[in-house]
């Protein structure tokens, strides 16, 4: 009887250390997965509004947020927490005065969205990012990707918006 139950305690420890030695995720070609989207979504330039966004301060931006059809379908059917699969785009510009609204106006009051500062993504994967809250998240400018660094604060940002999976964006229908 000691020994089955001396076998079992060796088998249940080469597990546990098996456990804390595997890497967490990798890709088909023994790379570690990357912690961050590194690759830009095809398509997403045709998928639907969401809603728009002002940000001031330092990002002084407008954004057009976009979601693929499990986006769309979520946010239509208040589902939450988003299911894997949903991925978020947002579409920053700069902003800038339009001469034309305004002449047309008679005063200073209308902008339009400027040059295009970044796009960012959120992708919803409860395995690969579970680390991050089951959110991958994305930062490209000139379609390069931000690096690690750049890209650490997102998580600890989007925590704040536990009650809707992370996301801030609300659904403008």
């Amino acid at each position: 009887m000691r020994g089955i139950a001396l076998l079992l305690a060796v088998i249940a420890a080469g597990v546990v250390v098996v456990g804390f030695t595997a890497p967490v995720a990798s890709h088909p070609d023994g790379q570690a997965a990357p912690l961050y989207v590194t690759e830009i979504p095809p398509g997403y330039r045709d998928w639907k509004l969401i809603s728009v966004a002002h940000e001031e301060g330092n990002l002084n931006s407008f954004a057009a947020v976009l979601g693929n059809d499990l986006a769309i379908k979520a946010y239509r059917e208040g589902k939450r927490p988003f299911p894997d699969g949903t991925i978020i785009a947002a579409l920053h510009y700069g902003h800038v005065p339009s001469e034309e609204n305004n002449r047309a106006f008679g005063r200073e009051q209308s902008f339009v969205p400027g040059s295009p500062t970044n796009i960012q993504f959120m992708v919803k994967d409860s395995v690969k990012y579970a680390a991050t809250g089951g959110w991958g998240f994305a930062h490209f400018k000139d379609g390069k990707p931000a690096d690690e660094a750049f890209m650490k604060p997102c998580f600890p940002c989007h925590q704040q918006a536990k009650a809707s999976d992370l996301v801030f964006t609300r659904y403008a229908p």
